[in-house]
């Protein structure tokens, strides 16, 4: 008599699923998300790919793969009254740890593409995507399904019940790699045992350049975001928003006053989050400068990875908060500064030459930004000479890892489930 197990063994067409925060806006994990599926149809067209993510219309729209929400009671919020919902989203957050474990039992392979899914350096609660992680690794385990922690963040944290869930989670996944040294140490400070685990760049390094770049070497891109601190910073989370908004507003102005036209991105494509940021500041920018040329100040709608590649080969210079701008710039041999929410922007930056130019978004000073920025100008053009010969490094270095991911996962595309321990 064949076994199921036996069957999902021998199956020609593995299933592989992916699974995080996609298809919500974000446009850093969109490009993760992007590379690892197109390394899936190119090395691996035989595969049955589809996703778990926080926007699966979107993702079944652009995507053309079947996808199912992460958190289901999502489609109800808004919808009912306030009291039904708060025990709507408990009881959702129960429903959603049993549809997860059911979702990574139907595949052979389960992959979470980069972003920082062990990280902690944005608010959130161990109740959230940390629990959601967990139950993913655990599922893997008990139901043999290989769940592959790719090019992900990790960092150190305070908070001892999100730190217990992820490395719960982290400890049952059947392959980890990290974007940076740094996340590998953190996983290592916080119990994990790292000895096996690669350290390899972050996925959205794969993302395809555009092969003409169109910049004007003067315009600027100003990247921003809904800056409100971490998990540590609540109590002083209005503060740290108004004076990093009125900061970048000053720097805006200055970069216009002295000959730069400018480009404002943003990281996410939800309307509620980034762009009333934008929208204060480019309003704030025109009443202090009612006469400016609307050509000199733009911000064009972002709404996918390719928009914002697009409009970073369109600029000479880049400055900006969110993590994957930052990176995208960085990936489009872009002189780049970077105002940092944690510690991996001074490791991202560090690692590609450029630590000097860098600030905290919690403290950012305007007499250094410019100063900054006026040494930027001076280098440019070495410092993108030598961005563009360590794209070339980071890219074999991602080829490596889907090579390996190749035999780690799809070589025996189940492993021997085991019973979950509870540890962690």
């Amino acid at each position: 008599m064949t076994t199921s197990a036996s069957l999902s063994v021998n199956r020609v067409r593995p299933r592989v699923g992916l699974f995080g925060f996609v298809g919500s806006g974000n446009l850093g994990n969109d490009a993760a998300f992007e590379v690892v599926l197109d390394y899936l149809r190119r090395s691996h067209p035989d595969a049955v790919v589809d996703a778990m993510c926080m926007g699966p219309e979107r993702v079944e729209d652009v995507y053309r793969i079947p996808a199912q929400a992460m958190l289901w009671y999502k489609k109800y919020e808004g919808r009912v009254p306030l009291p039904a919902a708060a025990g709507l989203k408990v009881l959702g957050k129960a429903v959603a740890l049993v549809r997860i474990a059911a979702w990574v039992r139907r595949h052979e392979i389960v992959v979470v593409p980069g972003a920082g899914a062990l990280e902690s350096t944005l608010p959130m609660r161990a109740s959230g995507y940390p629990l959601a992680i967990c139950a993913l690794c655990l599922a893997g385990r008990v139901s043999g399904t290989k769940v592959a922690l790719v090019s992900v963040g990790a960092n150190s944290m305070k908070q001892r019940l999100t730190r217990w869930v992820q490395n719960a989670g982290a400890r049952r996944a059947a392959y980890r790699s990290y974007r940076d040294l740094q996340s590998w140490e953190a996983m290592r400070a916080r119990g994990v045992d790292v000895s096996e685990d690669p350290v390899y760049p972050d996925l959205v390094f794969g993302q395809p350049v555009r092969a003409r770049d169109t910049a004007q070497p003067e315009r600027v891109g100003v990247g921003l975001m809904a800056y409100f601190g971490g998990n540590d910073d609540r109590r002083r989370a209005s503060a740290l928003h108004a004076h990093y908004v009125d900061t970048m507003t000053s720097f805006v102005i200055w970069l216009l006053d002295t000959g730069h036209p400018v480009r404002i991105f943003w990281g996410d494509s939800d309307e509620s989050i980034d762009v009333p940021v934008v929208t204060r500041l480019v309003n704030d920018v025109r009443r202090a400068r009612p006469g400016l040329d609307p050509g000199l100040l733009v911000a064009d709608p972002l709404t996918s990875p390719a928009d914002l590649m697009a409009g970073l080969a369109e600029v000479g210079l880049f400055v900006g908060t969110r993590y994957h701008n930052v990176v995208s710039a960085l990936r489009s041999s872009k002189p780049t500064i970077s105002i940092g929410y944690s510690d991996k922007f001074s490791v991202l930056m560090d690692e590609m030459g450029l630590g000097r130019f860098t600030q905290s978004a919690c403290s950012v000073d305007f007499g250094l930004l410019t100063s900054q920025f006026d040494e930027l100008v001076q280098q440019r053009d070495e410092i993108a000479s030598d961005l563009a010969r360590r794209n070339l490094v980071i890219g074999a270095r991602l080829d490596q890892q889907f090579d390996y991911l190749s035999t780690v996962l799809f070589s025996t595309p189940r492993w021997t489930p085991q019973p979950a321990v509870t540890g962690s």
